[in-house]
């Protein structure tokens, strides 16, 4: 009998290697005592019982620890659990979990639209509309009606950590658990330190990610953190792609080539067209200077087609089917001759290259700027939150197979030959320049 890792190249071998050895070192944060002493959590609150509220929720029902979820309309608290309920009973109806369990699960969780009821929480997590008045708001009254020490975190995914603990009196209990949708199945969980995040409550969420089996991994505070920082570029050019004369289907194809989960594209239909609307509305002031900057998807935002929610988004979906849309490669030609872009054929090899490399880059950025501790974390964060393969190592393990120097020379390549587009976005990132004038085929702090 074979085993799975028979069919794996040497190459392939090391990368799983590599990402294992990552996910070992992923909770040794500098500075930091081993035996530093935690916090208990022994009930959890959760603000907002939507679709990444209740997810959120299942993960501490599913490790035995009781969950109060806050609504503000009764009828929302029932429509979240029974969606719980309905999310358990499908694992039943699989044979995957047993009806005893799924009734130990649902006992732990309660509903209540008073913040009053979370007096005696030791860890609440907000998951709330991506705002920063909403959730101002919100931590306001957290720090009014939480127990002194309760561990107050937030589910943002771009917006800044600093700024929501400033709203409470407690900055050092405040700290970002950014949870990856759907909740309840994806692995990742970005733990955000605020610059004010006490050691021992970011000891605490490291060893609670560990019961709720999450694999964690520490950012700073950056616009998108890790993940989502890294996502900007690689959809800019999946965007930009379409308005230079690639089709969705074609860009998304060579994603899955490669080997990732989903194209960038199907990504944003799963998401929703209308979340990446959102984001790029809060940053209008940093992407305003290129005029073609996602603006397909914004037409499509402003068409309602919001992605597989509405049927239509960059592919049109009918029961479950997806389909190239024509009219998505008309507007990418209506929009490129408003914007005076020339069309022209684009190979597989220009989509890989400039999608991948300019998220491997900003990468190296990220690395350089210490959001992330190292290089590993950020593999950890793409194989466990966006479906890069493991086999593949992530983005930095696989640009280190790639070679430095050619990523670097393929960056320099777009910046001087597309025009105004490639001066404005083609960038190396400092490190990676010194990693390669210094012949270094590791990608680490110099």
């Amino acid at each position: 009998m074979t085993s799975p890792q028979d069919h794996y190249t040497p190459e392939q071998q090391q990368a799983l290697e590599h990402v294992k050895q990552a996910e070992k070192e992923a909770s040794n944060i500098p500075g930091i005592s081993p035996d530093i002493q935690l916090r208990p959590i022994n009930k959890v609150a959760v603000i907002g019982a939507g679709t990444m509220g209740g997810g959120i929720a299942m993960n501490y029902a599913n490790a035995g620890i009781p969950v109060v979820m806050l609504e503000l309309k009764q009828e929302a608290l029932d429509k979240g659990l029974d969606i719980i309920r309905k999310n358990y009973q499908r694992t039943v109806s699989k044979g995957k979990l047993s009806q005893e369990d799924m009734d130990k699960r649902m006992a732990l969780l309660s509903g209540t639209l008073s913040y009053d009821d979370l007096g005696d929480v030791d860890l609440v997590i907000e998951a709330v509309f991506e705002s920063m008045n909403v959730k101002r708001q919100v931590f306001g009254t957290l720090d009014k009606v939480c127990k002194p020490g309760a561990i107050l975190a937030s589910n943002t995914s771009t917006l800044d950590v600093d700024e929501i603990a400033a709203s409470t009196n407690r900055p050092q209990d405040v700290i970002g658990l950014h949870f990856f949708s759907p909740a309840n199945v994806m692995r990742l969980l970005e733990i955000v330190r605020g610059e004010k995040t006490a050691d021992d409550a970011l000891a605490t969420c490291l060893n609670m990610a560990k019961n709720i089996k999450k694999v964690a991994v520490v950012s700073g505070v950056c616009f998108g953190f890790i993940g989502n920082r890294m996502l900007e570029p690689y959809a800019r050019e999946a965007h930009r792609l379409i308005l230079e004369g690639a089709t969705p289907a074609q860009v998304d194809g060579v994603m899955t080539a490669t080997g990732l989960a989903m194209g960038v594209l199907s990504m944003y239909d799963l998401a929703g067209i209308d979340v990446g609307y959102m984001v790029r509305e809060s940053r209008r002031d940093e992407i305003n200077h290129d005029p073609g900057y996602c603006r397909l998807a914004d037409e499509l935002y402003h068409l309602g087609r919001y992605g597989q929610k509405t049927g239509r988004g960059f592919y049109i979906y009918e029961d479950r089917e997806k389909k190239e849309d024509p009219e998505v490669n008309q507007l990418a030609e209506k929009i490129a001759a408003d914007l005076g872009i020339q069309r022209r054929e684009i190979s597989n090899e220009e989509i890989h290259d400039r999608c991948l490399y300019m998220l491997i880059n900003e990468g190296i950025q990220i690395l350089d700027e210490g959001i992330a501790l190292r290089s590993g974390d950020i593999d950890l964060v793409w194989i466990n939150g966006y479906g890069f393969p493991a086999w593949l190592g992530g983005p930095m393990h696989y640009a280190e197979q790639i070679g430095l120097k050619k990523i670097l020379d393929s960056i320099r390549h777009y910046r001087d030959t597309l025009g105004e587009y490639g001066t404005m976005w083609f960038e190396p990132a400092p490190l990676l320049e010194k990693l390669v004038a210094e012949g270094k085929t590791r990608i680490e702090k110099i």
